[in-house]
């Protein structure tokens, strides 16, 4: 009788996770806690052939470790990003380096959540959980329909989006923030707000994650990434978008 009530709590089993990590304890680890859970996991050793299964097979997230024999983590990121048929797949990174600056460079490589070795099992599932929430509302039908001004316009429903007629190749975050910034123009949100409202209450990651995916999103949208119109930064407060330099 308790098997039943135990299989509700848990994510449905056709999420698929691919585990990316060379260090063989670390990936049975991972992939106990994760299938305990209900999740179908697959595993690989190496960046070139992670990247080879993604691309023959895309899963619904991406464990990542950064440091791979062959292809580092890093490019592996790069890679899946550049690629308009994965590039919006959920990366979560997993790293033995526990400073700002490989943090930092993981999310601007289009990382989407990280947790920092040795870390909990737990937490692992809790943003694995979170991301694919976020993640799933991808392949929900919507009907915001499409946003177009100036050289600008964006498929709500079909999470694709084109600057001066060129697609972007935007990853789940950076659209999820972008279509945040179009539907609220011109009023200033702090790193909080965007956190709250984008991100979501049950991530884990922190304020400074929102500089770089607004760093980012500037490279797909704006025609100066260095000198802003679309993206404002607000000095001491936060981000503000004004549509006018879309015209």
């Amino acid at each position: 009788m308790n098997q039943p009530q135990q299989q509700e709590t848990r994510a449905p089993v056709n999420h698929r996770i691919l585990v990316v990590e060379d260090e063989g304890e670390i990936r049975q680890l991972i992939r106990y806690n994760l299938e305990r859970e209900g999740f179908t996991v697959e595993e690989a050793a190496d960046g070139a052939a992670a990247l080879a299964r993604i691309r023959r097979r895309a899963p619904d997230l991406i464990v990542l470790d950064l440091m791979l024999p062959g292809m580092p983590g890093l490019e592996l990121c790069r890679q899946v990003r550049a690629d308009p048929e994965i590039a919006s797949l959920p990366i979560l990174v997993v790293t033995a380096r526990g400073s700002e600056v490989d943090r930092v460079i993981g999310l601007e490589m289009g990382a989407d959540d990280y947790v920092v070795k040795p870390f909990s099992p737990r937490e692992l599932v809790a943003r694995v959980r979170a991301l694919l929430r976020r993640a799933g509302h991808a392949t929900e039908p919507t009907s915001d329909g499409l946003y177009e001004r100036g050289r600008l316009r964006i498929d709500f429903d079909t999470y694709q989006v084109w600057v001066e007629g060129e697609r972007k190749a935007l990853a789940l975050r950076e659209f999820e923030l972008l279509r945040f910034f179009v539907q609220h123009p011109m009023r200033v949100y702090t790193r909080e707000q965007l956190l709250d409202m984008v991100w979501g209450r049950d991530t884990f990651v922190e304020p400074r994650t929102v500089d770089v995916h607004v760093r980012r999103l500037r490279q797909h949208i704006e025609r100066d990434d260095a000198n802003p119109r679309l993206i404002l930064t607000v000095r001491s407060v936060g981000y503000r978008f004004d549509p006018s330099a879309l015209d």
